[in-house]
Parts: C-alpha cells; structure tokens; sequence
C-alpha cells in the first residue's frame, strides 16, 4: 500500500534509485539544464532544490553533505561557488520544469528542467563552431 507515499519509486531498487538521482543531480548542476522524462524531472527536483538549500548555508558540514550524496567534487564546488550564489536572493523553488511532449520512439513524456536562476550556456555544438568559426 502506498498511503502517504510521496516519493515516486520509478521502478528501481532503492540503491539504483539514488545513484540515478544523484547522478541525474550531478549533470543537473554541471549543465544547467538537462532533457529528461517527465517522472525523473519530478523525482529529480526536490533533491536538487535541496542540493542548492545546502549550497546556500556554505559551511564546511553542508558541502559533505552535499559531496556525500554526490560524489563528485568538482560539481559540488560548482554547486557552491556558482548555483548556490546565483540563487542567494530566492527564497525556494530553484528549479523549473518545461513540459515538451512525447518521445518518439516510445511516447514517454519528456521534459527539461533547469534552474530558474542560473544562466545556461550553449551546449549546442553548432553554437560552439560559429564561435570559432567568428574567432
């Protein structure tokens, strides 16, 4: 039975589910955006909003919390030193999550979510070879 649940399970074992999370975290933070399905963007938001929560406080405690749940160091340093800053002044809500419609291959809702706040920088590589095509 599953009264009072709130945590969507997304058919995985709880181990699994938290690797996907934190990995899923990890290129959150690292890209600023990420394309993903409907269910892991909202499986996915409140562990990022927390991430960024503990980026905000910035003591020594909060950044092995958030390198104990990530396991990545360069993107927890990112995570502190440029999200967390560019959210200081939000009081909640750090994320958004843009609905795009249907896969293709197996019609599983898509998603973007991103974060409200900090710029995203072009990951299209047609953008990065006009900039060196200009250079």
């Amino acid at each position: 039975m599953r009264h009072r649940s709130s945590k969507s399970k997304l058919k995985r074992t709880a181990a699994h589910r938290r690797s996907l999370l934190a990995n899923l975290a990890c290129s959150l933070i690292e890209h600023g955006r990420i394309k993903t399905t409907l269910g892991k963007a909202k499986a996915l938001r409140p562990v990022a909003e927390k991430m960024v929560t503990l980026g905000k406080s910035g003591d020594l405690h909060a950044r092995r919390q958030a390198l104990a749940f990530l396991r990545q160091k360069d993107v927890v340093q990112k995570l502190f030193a440029d999200v967390a800053t560019a959210a200081a002044t939000r009081p909640g809500g750090y994320c958004r999550i843009t609905k795009l419609g249907a896969r293709m291959t197996d019609a599983a809702p898509m998603a973007y979510i991103e974060f409200c706040d900090v710029a995203v920088k072009a990951a299209a590589p047609e953008a990065a070879e006009d900039a060196k095509a200009e250079a």
